[in-house]
């Protein structure tokens, strides 16, 4: 069974790769790193193709290179642009809509065809919890990540009973891309305190949830989104 990982050269994204490959996956790699997604199909076999998902034209090529038949499709594509909202241009709104919710959509669409042919096949998209959540800074980010929810919610409806479509949702995790709030160990600590369980989350956290999503244990899972979060999203142990 092929499963497509978009954002295979991230953190969570070579996790997922790793998890699914060690289950019997085929993966198929998309990511813009070409050294690392040829290190990462080095390492668990299976195929790769570099693509910006900007790109329309890019995306819809390596999606197709995966063949006719796919299993699954995780998009674990983010971005963290954390900016009050005054110094929020038109062009980070644009930049975060495109990269976090077009880019989704395009995934899909494009690997509709080949998830059709599939039995049971499931997409897992990827939102974080200040969506439900609310914080400071996060307006940009914020509202593309929202628009991810409500494009899961609706593919989750039009596409049953065929294909299964759910969300996870991350608080903090450390991967290259948050690098900037987790380099600093004060900083690291401070954030980490936020949360129930008293620490950050590792790639592998979201990657393993992901993973059952995409699994056939999931089978009577869609439309849901999955907080993987340390609790903080919905749990206050002091005060």
């Amino acid at each position: 069974m092929t499963t497509i990982i978009i954002g295979a050269a991230g953190g969570i994204g070579a996790a997922l790769s790793r998890r699914l490959a060690s289950a019997g996956h085929t993966i198929h790699a998309i990511g813009r790193d070409a050294a690392k997604l040829e290190g990462l199909t080095a390492e668990i076999g299976g195929t790769n193709a570099v693509a910006d998902v900007t790109d329309r034209a890019a995306l819809e090529a390596a999606i197709t290179a995966a063949g006719p038949s796919v299993s699954g499709l995780a998009y674990c594509v983010g971005s963290i642009n954390l900016k009050p909202v005054s110094r929020i241009t038109d062009e980070d709104v644009e930049r975060d809509f495109r990269l976090n919710a077009l880019g989704a959509f395009h995934a899909v669409q494009f690997a509709l065809p080949a998830l059709k042919a599939s039995r049971n096949a499931s997409v897992v998209l990827f939102s974080t919890i200040a969506v439900a959540q609310g914080f400071a800074s996060h307006a940009s980010i914020g509202m593309a990540k929202g628009a991810v929810e409500g494009l899961m919610l609706s593919l989750a409806a039009e596409l049953a009973p065929k294909i299964r479509v759910n969300c996870v949702a991350p608080s903090l995790t450390k991967t290259p891309l948050a690098a900037a709030l987790t380099s600093s160990e004060q900083m690291a600590t401070a954030i980490a305190a936020l949360h129930p369980l008293q620490r950050l989350g590792e790639a592998d956290d979201a990657a393993a949830a992901a993973a059952f999503l995409l699994s056939p244990d999931a089978s009577w899972i869609t439309g849901q989104v999955i907080n993987v979060d340390g609790g903080r999203s919905t749990l206050r142990t002091k005060g």
